[in-house]
Order: C-alpha cells, then sequence, then structure tokens
C-alpha cells in the first residue's frame, strides 16, 4: 500500500480531521490533503516522523518499507530473506539489475 493511503487509512481510523493532523504537525490542511492524494512527492524525513509519531507507528509501516507488514506480498518477503543472506558482491549484482529494471520501467510509456 502506497504511503498516501496509509495516511488516509491512519488518519480516518484515528478519526482525525485534515485540519486536526495539520495542526499537530505543523503543517497547511492543503499540504495534508495533497499528501493523501500523492499530489506531494517526497515529504521531508522530518515530517513522515512527526506523522508517524502522531499515528503512533513506525516511519517503515508508514512509507511501506517495512518487509515485515502484515499486508506485504509473501513472495516479496522471501525474495527480502533470500537478499539479506546473499554476499556483498551478490547484492550488488541485484542492486544494478534493480536499477536496469527501473530504468526500463521509466522509459515504458
Amino acid at each position: 500500500m502506497p504511503f498516501n493511503q496509509r495516511l488516509h487509512d491512519l488518519r480516518v481510523a484515528n478519526r482525525l480531521s485534515l485540519q486536526q493532523v495539520a495542526d499537530k504537525v505543523g503543517i497547511s490542511k492543503a499540504h495534508v490533503w495533497n499528501l493523501e492524494k500523492g499530489l506531494a512527492d517526497n515529504p521531508s524525513m522530518e515530517l513522515v516522523v512527526k506523522l508517524a509519531d502522531l499515528f503512533r507507528v513506525r516511519v517503515a509501516d508508514l512509507v511501506g518499507e517495512n518487509p515485515d507488514a502484515a499486508d506485504e506480498d509473501p513472495e516479496v518477503i522471501a525474495m527480502f530473506r533470500d537478499l539479506k543472506g546473499l554476499g556483498e558482491d551478490d547484492r550488488e549484482i541485484i542492486k544494478g539489475l534493480m536499477e536496469q529494471l527501473k530504468q526500463r520501467r521509466k522509459s515504458k510509456p
């Protein structure tokens, strides 16, 4: 689940309005709305930490970087565990392959 959806779901689950979240983390209501709609790219780490603190979740869970999260694809989790068992040279090869795949994905319409 992407960051914007997690943020929205956490806000709703905690019964907070956009304005309440904005007030608690020190940003504008419009900025919270933009974050939830995926219109604001790359929020600062400071803001992400404030949001995680507000909702009492780990930063990794908020941004979707927790491989142990309940909503993660089991195959991705297995791949992550396999990756941790590889040596540094093998991880560098995998890293290069991933970069190539990301570039290929960006170049496709």
